[in-house]
């Protein structure tokens, strides 16, 4: 390595503290790879996944262009090289890839590859992945990419112990945004779970009562007109009600496009649809907040969508308003209404019926705050605080 022992080791902690920072798989594969190729003067570097059916299940690089990787073609198959770190499980360090007796080629658009250093990375007995790095640079002048001053490989045997030691931190890195998507996919299953027994508590019986309704109103056709005629109206109102139940239930299970929109604009579009929706005025306004981590804003907006259930569904309010201000670095979000209220001390009742402990486990889930001010016929707040990143 051409840095010095102090600039190395600064580097070496930037490139973890880079792979620590990020939640999401392909960002911390895509993390893993630049460090690693940065960290090693490399040209090139891939990390592959792998599937249980000889192939990749996703494979990251860093080193070549979009056209380049496209041009390239499919994903690789484990063979050769690629093969023995992922099944015998051991460091590959070569003078010149092409040369060793594992090689089988590569597509016509691939680049050329000469020295090459590769290992798996590991947790615990399980082999997750493995990381490969190609072409190392050499800041000798008149000697290429590739090119070894003294014949061998150009990665040394103290690149290999530095790469050992970054796969250690990416095995670390990988299982955690696994295990975190892994909680996201549970908590959206729990979530439509909810709303399935809310579709059923709440439709499925104004259905029920429509059916007899009309039921009744057939039978009054023709002795009692005018009776008739009040059922029909009353039919009428059910399907209005079950409509405005199904499009709220409709808000909560499209995927919110936090990612595309932002926070502020996905929550004024839900107040928006929600206030067409229900009978009650529902309002939205926003002051300063700037981006937020995307935890923080999936909670926030978790949080509003689950005080916003309570107070259209069970508070009988006329009115409920929604501001999400900036707050320091962070931000705070209320959720206020002018329904009946309940008395926050029976916290039992509470929580299980309006779902305060999931609220408070959401905030505190990303360093965040919950309160609640109620009390019965004065309205409901719901506030929640994150702190700045």
């Amino acid at each position: 390595m051409s840095q010095g022992p102090r600039s190395g080791l600064a580097a070496v902690s930037a490139a973890l503290l880079a792979m620590s920072r990020h939640l999401e798989v392909r960002d911390v594969l895509k993390t893993i790879v630049a460090s690693a190729r940065e960290l090693l003067d490399a040209r090139y570097a891939a990390l592959g996944v792998p599937d249980d059916h000889g192939g990749f299940a996703q494979f990251v690089v860093d080193g070549i262009s979009e056209e380049q990787w496209k041009a390239i073609g499919p994903l690789p198959r484990q063979h050769g090289i690629l093969a023995a770190m992922l099944h015998q499980a051991r460091p590959e360090r070569l003078a010149d890839v092409r040369k060793d007796p594992r090689f089988e080629g590569w597509p016509a658009a691939h680049p050329e590859l000469s020295d090459f250093l590769g290992l798996p990375i590991r947790d615990g007995d399980e082999i997750i992945g493995a990381l490969f790095l190609a072409n190392k640079l050499h800041p000798l002048e008149g000697h290429l990419p590739g090119a070894k001053p003294d014949g061998g490989c150009g990665f040394t045997e103290e690149d290999e112990e530095l790469l050992a030691i970054l796969a250690q931190h990416a095995a670390i890195a990988l299982t955690n945004a696994r295990l975190y998507e892994r909680s996201r996919e549970l908590t959206i299953a729990e979530e439509r779970s909810r709303l399935a027994h809310e579709l059923h508590d709440a439709v499925s019986q104004k259905l029920f009562s429509l059916r007899l309704t009309a039921q009744a109103a057939a039978t009054l056709v023709d002795r009692d007109p005018t009776r008739a005629k009040g059922e029909l109206q009353q039919v009428a109102a059910l399907a209005a009600e079950a409509t405005d139940e199904l499009r709220a239930a409709v808000v909560e299970l499209r995927p919110a496009a936090l990612d595309e929109d932002g926070l502020v604009a996905t929550l004024r579009d839900q107040a928006k649809v929600l206030d067409r929706a229900h009978h009650a005025r529902v309002t939205f306004a926003s002051h300063g907040v700037r981006a937020l981590p995307a935890a923080q804003e999936e909670a926030l907006l978790r949080v509003a969508q689950e005080a916003l259930h309570n107070a259209l569904r069970h508070s009988g309010a006329e009115h409920v308003g929604i501001t999400l201000d900036r707050r320091g670095g962070g931000a705070v979000l209320r959720v206020t209404d002018d329904g009946s209220g309940f008395d926050p001390r029976t916290v039992r009742r509470a929580g299980r019926h309006l779902g305060l402990v999931s609220m408070r486990d959401r905030a505190s889930g990303v360093g965040g705050g919950l309160s609640v001010e109620s009390a019965p016929g004065k309205g409901t707040t719901v506030e929640m605080e994150v702190p700045g990143g």
